[in-house]
């Protein structure tokens, strides 16, 4: 039997290591790597993307909301992503199916449960928790912003993440270890791709992918 290889993406490392252990117990030969924000995920998918399987945390330090899995599915669609959550709101998974998400398993989840979720999306099936029936929860703003954030680039998503966080250029710059005049280009080409004219805008428009997103004009 061929290696399956998991990448758990969470920044509670009880839960990984929790979440590692039922993966092992389940699935004998398989090889977990544990990842504790989106930019340590994508630096391994810049190097790797032979990963049958991402668990994805919705509530990541360095991404809001849905956006980490726009950006994954945008970019490595090859992989599918299993949303792994403590939101057990109907909406919100369904909102996770709209983004790409292969399915959707609350945190509060059985050995059993995960194991059958994590097959039935291996085998190409949608997964939501029993009794859950999915319909799209998308409103049109929602969808104009996912296509937005999908056209960033890597290096773009990160700058804007840190943005929309508040940080100063110079402190994205020696955050990523970069010039702040890359970062000045980074933020104009960021503020053409979401149609915003500042870092406030950028970060209501960001909003709009909360799991818990504002009620905007």
């Amino acid at each position: 039997m061929d290696t399956l290889r998991f990448i758990i993406a969470d920044d509670h490392p009880l839960f990984r290591a929790a979440l590692k252990a039922s993966l092992s117990i389940s699935f004998e030969n398989c090889l977990v790597v544990e990842v504790a924000s989106i930019a340590e995920l994508q630096s391994v998918l810049a190097t790797d993307t032979s990963s049958d399987l991402i668990l994805l945390d919705l509530h990541m330090p360095d991404a809001q909301g849905f956006s980490g899995l726009i950006h994954l599915q945008a970019h490595y669609p090859e992989i599918p992503v299993l949303v792994v959550s403590a939101s057990e709101s109907p909406e919100v998974m369904c909102r996770a199916i709209d983004h790409g998400a292969a399915g959707f398993l609350p945190k509060s989840s059985q050995a059993e449960t995960i194991s059958l979720a994590i097959n039935a999306v291996l085998s190409g099936d949608r997964w939501l928790p029993e009794g859950i029936q999915f319909q799209t929860g998308q409103n049109s703003k929602e969808q104009k912003m996912a296509s937005d954030i999908a056209s960033l680039t890597p290096q773009q998503f990160r700058v804007a993440s840190l943005l929309v966080q508040g940080l100063l250029n110079k402190q994205i710059a020696y955050e990523l270890d970069i010039t702040e005049a890359t970062i000045k280009a980074h933020v104009t080409e960021i503020f053409r791709k979401l149609g915003v004219h500042s870092r406030t805008q950028a970060a209501l428009a960001f909003s709009q992918l909360d799991v818990s997103p504002p009620d905007l004009p």
